[in-house]
C-alpha cells in the first residue's frame, strides 16, 4: 500500500467553561521570565510559548461509559487510603477536553493507538467506524496505530484512514463513512513488497511559526498478538531504531521539537492513577518495554506518549544523554487523560525540556455530556439496538475479569470447552488467553433488561474478536510446556495466565522465577496427573491455536478443526445453563492455587 494522505481537515473548535479536574502531576521544574511568554505579548510574540500536547490511548471504542471495573480509577487519598472514581464515556471525554482547551490558543491532541479494535457492540458491529466519526469530533489531531488497528488487516486500516463503505457489508447509513480527519501513523510498519511504511510515519504541527513533529510506531511485537491474517505481508521493525531515523528526518526539515507516540508501554508500582512513579528518582517506580525504549530513544524526541499497558502513569526516564524526560499514559477506555504543557523556544525551534511538565486527569461523569457525541450515540445505538439488546443469559451476580484466574475468563474456557465436545466428545480441556477476554458481566441493568440479565452486547463486549474456536491434539508433555510458556520465554516479565476450563488444576508459585513457577507435579486434569505420552484433545481460539501470545507448543497442535466463532459460542453455553428462575454462578475462579 502507499502512504495514505491526509484529509482535509473538518475542525470546529467548542470551549466551554474551564473546571478543575483531578490530577497527577511530574513536572522537570525550571522558571521562564513570565514577559517571554506569548500569552503575555499576543501581538508580539515572545521567545518561548507553551504548547499544550493533550494526549490518551487505548481507548478500544468505548463511547458509552464502560461498566464494572473498567469504567474506575483508583485514586490514592492524602492518608494513604484507596478510593474509586466512576470514569470514562466519550460524552463525557469530549466536555473534558473542550474545557480542557480553553484559554490555551496552541493546543494539539495525540494518541496512543488501539482507538479502534476490541470494541464494545456499537463500534464493533459496524467496524469502528462510529469511534472515527467520535475521535473526529473530539479533534483529534493525530494518533500512532496499535497492534488492534490491525484486527482486521492493513486494508480494513487504510479504509479507516480513507473512508468509503465497508467492501462486506456495505454502508450502515445513507451517507458513506468519510474516514479519520487525524493521521494515522505507522512508521515502524511496512509493507513487505515495497519495504516502506504502509501509513504515513510522522507529521507536523504547526501554527504561527511552533512546529513540532509526531512520530507514530506500535510495538514490534505485533505479530505475536494479533491474528496472522491481520499482519499478512507486514513487518514491524524495532520501536528505537524507527524512531531515531524519522527524528533525524525530522531535524533535516528543520522541525527540532518532536514527540513520539509509541503503543508500547510500562508498570507503574502502583495501580492508582495518581501514582507518585518519579520515587524516590527519575523513573523508579515503572518498569516494562517502556523503560527500555525511553532510554535508548534519541535525546532529540522531547516526550513519549505511550500505551497498550492499559496503564496511568506519568513519569520521568532519563534519555541516552541523561536528561529527564517524560514518559506518560492514560490508562484505558477513556477513563484518563493527559495534559502536557511543552515550551517551545522560538529561538532554537526545541522544547525547553526543563518546562515540560504533565499530569493525568480522571475523566470524571459530573459535567456536562457533550451533546454532539450524544446524538452520535444513539444514532449508532438504534442501529444496534435490535441485535445488542437481546437477552443471551442470567447471572446471579458479577462475574469480573480482574485477576490472575479470573471468572469471567473461567466461563469463557468452560463455554468453548462445551462446544469443543459438541464438535468432538473427546475434548478434554479448553484455554483461554487472558487478554482475549476483554470485560466482565455485571449483575445490576445497563439498560432496561433488568437486573441479571446478559445482553448480546454485552456478551460481544467480552468477546469481541470473532475468533473461532478451534480443537487440537497435544501430547501431555506440550500441554506442560505450553503451561509453562505462561511465565518463561517472552511471558516471562509480564505473565500472561492462561484460563482454564474446568477441571485443569494446578499451581503457581510466584516466589519462584520463570518456568519453575508452574508446578509441574501439580497438573491434574480431572484429579489424574497429566501423562507426557498421551494425547489430549483441546479447545481454544484460532489466536491461540496459531501460537499467539507466545504459546509456541499451542501452534503445534496436530488434527485441527475448526467450530463456531467465540462469542456464539459462549452465547450458546449462557442460553443452555441458565434461566430468569436458575440463572449461573459466577465461577470461584479457584482452578489455580497461587502461592506469593
Amino acid at each position: 500500500m502507499s502512504s495514505v494522505p491526509r484529509r482535509t481537515r473538518r475542525r470546529t473548535y467548542a470551549f466551554l467553561a474551564s473546571a478543575a479536574g483531578l490530577a497527577t502531576a511530574a513536572a522537570l521544574a525550571t522558571a521562564l521570565p513570565a514577559d517571554a511568554r506569548e500569552e503575555h505579548h499576543p501581538h508580539h510574540p515572545g521567545r518561548y510559548q507553551d504548547v499544550q500536547l493533550l494526549s490518551f490511548n487505548d481507548l478500544h471504542g468505548n463511547l458509552e461509559p464502560p461498566s464494572g471495573s473498567s469504567g474506575r480509577v483508583s485514586e490514592v487519598q492524602p492518608d494513604g487510603t484507596t478510593k474509586t472514581i466512576d470514569a470514562g464515556g466519550v460524552e463525557y471525554l469530549a466536555t473534558h477536553l473542550r474545557q480542557a482547551r480553553e484559554g490555551h490558543p496552541y493546543s494539539v491532541t495525540a494518541a496512543g493507538g488501539d482507538l479502534i479494535g476490541a470494541s464494545p457492540l456499537l463500534s464493533g458491529l459496524f467496524h469502528d467506524e462510529p469511534t472515527v466519526e467520535a475521535l473526529n469530533k473530539l479533534d483529534l489531531d493525530v494518533t500512532s496505530v496499535g497492534n488492534h488497528e490491525f484486527d482486521e488487516g492493513a486494508r480494513e486500516l487504510a479504509r479507516i484512514q480513507d473512508g468509503g463503505c465497508h467492501p462486506k457489508d456495505g454502508c450502515y447509513t445513507d451517507q458513506e463513512f468519510e474516514g479519520a480527519d487525524f493521521p494515522y501513523l505507522a512508521a515502524n510498519v511496512q509493507d513487505d513488497k515495497t519495504g516502506k511504511p504502509i501509513l504515513d510515519p510522522y507529521w507536523v504541527w504547526k501554527k504561527n511559526g511552533v512546529k513540532i513533529g509526531f512520530i507514530g510506531v506500535t510495538l514490534e511485537g505485533t505479530p505475536g498478538v494479533v491474528s496472522a491474517e491481520g499482519v499478512k505481508g507486514l513487518s514491524f521493525k524495532d520501536e528505537t531504531e524507527t524512531i531515531n531515523k524519522y527524528a533525524k528526518a525530522l531535524q533535516r526539515q528543520g522541525v527540532q521539537s518532536i514527540v513520539a507516540l509509541i503503543h508500547e508501554g510500562g508498570y507503574p508500582a502502583s495501580g492508582s492513577y495518581n501514582y507518585d512513579c518519579d520515587s524516590p528518582g527519575a523513573g523508579d517506580g515503572i518498569s516494562g518495554p517502556i523503560v527500555d525504549i525511553a532510554k535508548n530513544v534519541t535525546p532529540a524526541v522531547d516526550a513519549l506518549v505511550t500505551g497498550h499497558t492499559h496503564q496511568a502513569y506519568v513519569c520521568t526516564v532519563p534519555d541516552p544523554s541523561g536528561r529527564p524526560r517524560m514518559v506518560t499514559s492514560a490508562s484505558s477506555f477513556g477513563r484518563l487523560y493527559t495534559d502536557t504543557t511543552l515550551t517551545y523556544d522560538r529561538r532554537t525551534g526545541d522544547i525547553v525540556r526543563t518546562a515540560v511538565n504533565s499530569a493525568n486527569h480522571v475523566v470524571t461523569r459530573d459535567v456536562p455530556k457533550a451533546r454532539d457525541i450524544t446524538d452520535l450515540i444513539g444514532k449508532w445505538n438504534t442501529l444496534a439496538a435490535p441485535i445488542g439488546d437481546r437477552p443471551i443469559g442470567y447471572i446471579s451476580g458479577d462475574i469480573g475479569n480482574t485477576g490472575t484466574e479470573s471468572p469471567m475468563g473461567d466461563l469463557v474456557a468452560d463455554a468453548q470447552l462445551a462446544h469443543g465436545r459438541e464438535l468432538d466428545p473427546k475434548t478434554s480441556l479448553a484455554l483461554m488467553n487472558p487478554g482475549g477476554v476483554r470485560a466482565g458481566l455485571t449483575y445490576a441493568a445497563k439498560g432496561a433488561e433488568g437486573d441479571g440479565v446478559v445482553t448480546y452486547a454485552e456478551g460481544f463486549t467480552v468477546q469481541p474478536f470473532a475468533n473461532t474456536v478451534n480443537l487440537v491434539d497435544l501430547t501431555g508433555a506440550q500441554l506442560v510446556q505450553a503451561l509453562k510458556e505462561q511465565v518463561s520465554g517472552p511471558n516471562e516479565a509480564s505473565p500472561r495466565i492462561l484460563q482454564p476450563s474446568a477441571g485443569l488444576t494446578y499451581t503457581l508459585d510466584l516466589t519462584k522465577s520463570g518456568a519453575d513457577r508452574v508446578v509441574t507435579d501439580s497438573i491434574r486434569l480431572n484429579g489424574a496427573p497429566i501423562d507426557p505420552a498421551a494425547t489430549y484433545r483441546v479447545a481454544m481460539n484460532a489466536f491461540l491455536a496459531g501460537g499467539g501470545d507466545g504459546f509456541p507448543s499451542l501452534g503445534q497442535g496436530k488434527n485441527p478443526l475448526v467450530g463456531t466463532d467465540d462469542l456464539a459460542a459462549l452465547v450458546k453455553y449462557l442460553t443452555a445453563n441458565s434461566t430468569p428462575s436458575s440463572p449461573l454462578a459466577p465461577p470461584a475462579a479457584n482452578r489455580i492455587t497461587i502461592i506469593k
